[in-house]
């Protein structure tokens, strides 16, 4: 059984059961405390799946009624993976756009995107907007770009390859949202102690915290120049070659085989200085509240297909604050990594049998590091194999990605 449900501009809620509940519930222009009570009633009653125009749109004001759904269709997730499939991942995917594909029209841009970052948030009423034609029922637009995916996907060579990976892109777009609903149970008392232990007190708005500025004034001092700035590269770089170190850039790797009486206290202030800015006092009081750290999480919402978040940095939780989630009592957390799982992909869809070889070990960067360097590996060695391996991934190549890509494939 599948049931449309999809959100007005007005913040109403248009649903569309089959001809079988029709009779019994006719009134299906509601309210959003209506809709979610509807929602809940014949999610407990029926399982069905439901087919949103966008989960990310239109499933968060039913989560935070507290309402949850088991299976659904995402036709915007749907849309961008058949794009995708068929090399065209550039165009727009909204409903308006794919109803305008599914009748031979050109497609409107999706509202709102124009003119936005990647990463930027979309405002109120661009989230609304819909891009359909002026008098167009949401539910029939979603009923005719249904039909037109499942035409497209009944032409594909491997169609059930597809309808797995639409299956689990619209699960994780359920559990993406509820995330961000729920947030991720954050020790904020834990992490300021722990600012306050490796950055001392915290500091009026634009200055730097005692230890920042101790490690500052250490680097200065080891350099004779009080003008030297740490938090700007040029700077170091300039000094550097002052006193004949010539360096192509301050990243940490090319610090640590320079031998100078600047670089100890350097490679500190840039560790600090880094979790200062990223993960420090104000992204504490931006990002947590009521024990939560409240990302948006966006499924897909990266060229290659991965998940991204909107504020806070959600997947790249520094080791360091990792300590700061905490589970609620009665609760356990639950810890499960992937064991660079892309990479394995990688490895058995390319046929590479060497890669495949490296890729057996329970650490592949650092069996890769052995291959690729010929030696027992070194600190740097595996964090360079890594580059190597996402630039192969993700097209990588400024930097150290080039010449490493390179003696990837030589390998």
């Amino acid at each position: 059984m599948r049931i449309i449900v999809a959100r007005q501009p007005d913040g109403r809620y248009l649903l569309r059961p089959p001809a079988s509940l029709s009779a019994e519930y006719s009134h299906t222009d509601l309210d959003p405390d209506a809709a979610a009570e509807l929602v809940g009633i014949w999610e407990r009653r029926y399982a069905p799946r439901w087919v949103f125009p966008s989960v990310e749109r239109d499933y968060p004001p039913l989560v935070a009624r507290d309402v949850r759904v088991g299976r659904c269709i995402d036709l915007a997730l749907t849309e961008y993976l058949l794009l995708a499939h068929a090399g065209r991942h550039d165009e727009p995917r909204g409903l308006g756009a794919a109803y305008a594909r599914a009748r031979g029209l050109p497609p409107p841009a999706d509202p709102g995107t124009e003119h936005r970052e990647p990463d930027e948030e979309p405002t109120l009423f661009e989230l609304h907007r819909s891009g359909l034609p002026p008098g167009v029922d949401p539910r029939d637009a979603a009923e005719t770009v249904l039909a037109d995916q499942e035409r497209r996907l009944r032409e594909q060579t491997h169609p059930e390859r597809l309808r797995l990976l639409i299956a689990a892109e619209s699960a994780s777009a359920l559990a993406a949202t509820e995330m961000s609903a729920d947030g991720l149970p954050w020790c904020a008392d834990a992490h300021r102690d722990l600012l306050t232990t490796l950055l001392g007190p915290r500091p009026p708005a634009g200055q730097r915290p005692p230890k920042l500025a101790e490690l500052a004034e250490r680097i200065t001092a080891a350099f004779n120049d009080p003008t030297v700035n740490p938090d700007h590269p040029g700077s170091i770089v300039r000094a550097l070659r002052r006193d004949g170190v010539d360096v192509p850039s301050t990243r940490a790797h090319v610090l640590r085989h320079v031998d100078h009486p600047a670089i100890a206290p350097l490679l500190e202030y840039k560790e600090l200085a880094r979790l200062h800015s990223a993960h420090g006092w104000a992204w504490l009081d931006q990002w947590v509240r009521d024990g939560r750290f409240r990302p948006v999480y966006v499924v897909g919402g990266v060229v290659s297909g991965r998940w991204a978040s909107r504020g806070g940095a959600a997947l790249q939780i520094p080791k360091l604050l990792r300590g700061c989630v905490r589970a609620d009592p009665g609760w356990t957390l639950v810890v499960a990594d992937a064991a660079q799982l892309e990479p394995r992909v990688l490895a058995a869809l390319s046929g590479d049998r060497r890669l495949a070889e490296v890729s057996a070990d329970a650490d592949l960067y650092t069996s890769l590091a052995h291959t690729l360097f010929g030696r027992t590996p070194i600190e740097d060695d595996r964090a360079r194999a890594k580059i190597a391996m996402l630039s192969a991934m993700y097209g990588g190549t400024s930097g150290e990605a080039a010449p490493l890509l390179s003696l990837l494939r030589r390998r």
